[in-house]
């Protein structure tokens, strides 16, 4: 098994792969009517997930983003009522963590560098969130590594907050899918809640620019989502 600090850097020459193709963050720009329907969509669920698991009112929760990029889902987490010096972001890109400070409240504190490096103690939040991060590790034993400390610093009664792909994109090796059975893998003790969402983006993208209500029928159908949004309770 390779060194654990390997695939964190690993991963940042993915990234620069990626940025040297010219696969940049335009595909998730929020001009887009497929990434605004997805967003919806996710927060819809997001909500229903919450409303039915969340230990307390979301201005009292802490929380960890995990790989939070340039900070757009603290943001919304923000937007959504949670306490912004609640909020706690993580991101390994010095590029991506400069632009979430520029972003972010100056009382949300922000974390640069591997996520293993963490200096958090045990149960110190009551969601961590992970947002497309695992389906970019390659490494599984450093996978586990991180499911391990991201469910030890959840306490009793919270959650890992989960959002992912299932399926391998053939066009991009630097990805892998995380089914389910990994998630169910990754914290064998969880009790986990998941929900199907997402239009695949080979799809959506090209149905929007027929029309918007394309994206919203195709969607309604559960075998063409690609994601998974997960509550992975920690019991008390």
């Amino acid at each position: 098994m390779p060194p654990h600090n390997d695939e964190p850097m690993a991963v940042a020459e993915r990234y620069a792969r990626r940025g040297a193709r010219g696969l940049g963050d335009d595909l998730y720009s929020p001009l887009r009517p497929e990434v605004v329907l997805a967003r919806q969509q996710r927060q819809r669920v997001m909500l229903g997930l919450l409303s039915r698991h969340a230990p307390q009112p979301l201005d009292r929760l802490r929380v960890l983003e995990v790989g939070c990029g340039t900070g757009s889902n603290l943001l919304e987490l923000a937007s959504l009522g949670f306490d912004a010096s609640r909020l706690v972001g993580n991101e390994l890109l010095p590029e991506r963590a400069a632009a979430a400070r520029r972003q972010l409240p100056a009382s949300t504190a922000l974390h640069e560098g591997d996520a293993l490096t963490l200096p958090f103690a045990d149960a110190s939040f009551d969601l961590v969130y992970q947002s497309t991060v695992f389906s970019s590790l390659l490494d599984t034993g450093f996978q586990q590594r991180l499911a391990d400390a991201m469910w030890r610093w959840v306490r009793p009664g919270g959650a890992v907050l989960w959002y992912d792909f299932t399926c391998d994109n053939p066009r991009n090796p630097d990805v892998r899918g995380v089914p389910l059975a990994r998630v169910r893998a990754l914290f064998p003790c969880a009790q986990i809640d998941a929900r199907r969402v997402t239009l695949a983006p080979p799809l959506s993208r090209p149905a929007a620019r027929l029309h918007p209500g394309l994206c919203r029928m195709l969607g309604a159908l559960p075998l063409l989502r690609t994601h998974l949004l997960c509550w992975i309770g920690k019991p008390r």
